[in-house]
């Protein structure tokens, strides 16, 4: 039987973190008041690990207004174009207190098995084995 090799894409695997993030983030951002796009990306760059840019944020943006979490308002700016601002609907609201918990859930579990499992790597190092 021939085996082929396979290398972990850990640019890939962190990509699709990235993207299941995204979602809360943002809601999680605009739980704290109406924003402006561009001001919610400035906001989220702050995160370094997000990787976040406008032409990302737009279709999330519409995603999550289209799912009944986001509501949006035009103003008209004397700075250029008219500027959508986004906000939480009620629905929003509930949706992220329930994403928040799910997440802080989330990062406990993972964050056992992880240290864990380098515990675990740091007792194989040393040359003791679990009893």
């Amino acid at each position: 039987m021939n085996e082929t090799s396979q290398t972990f894409d850990l640019s890939n695997w962190v990509t699709q973190a990235r993207k299941g993030l995204l979602e809360l983030c943002i809601v999680a951002t605009l739980a704290k008041g109406e924003m402006h796009a561009y001001d919610l990306v400035k906001h989220l760059a702050g995160i370094k690990a997000l990787v976040i840019t406008e032409g990302t944020i737009y279709p999330l943006l519409s995603r999550l207004r289209s799912a009944g979490l986001l509501q949006s308002r035009l103003e008209e700016s004397s700075l250029g174009p008219v500027r959508k601002y986004y906000a939480l609907t009620d629905t929003g609201r509930e949706a992220v207190q329930l994403m928040g918990a799910y997440w802080r859930e989330l990062v406990d579990g993972v964050g056992e098995l992880v240290e864990s499992e380098h515990n675990h790597d740091e007792l194989d190092t040393r040359g003791e084995t679990e009893p």
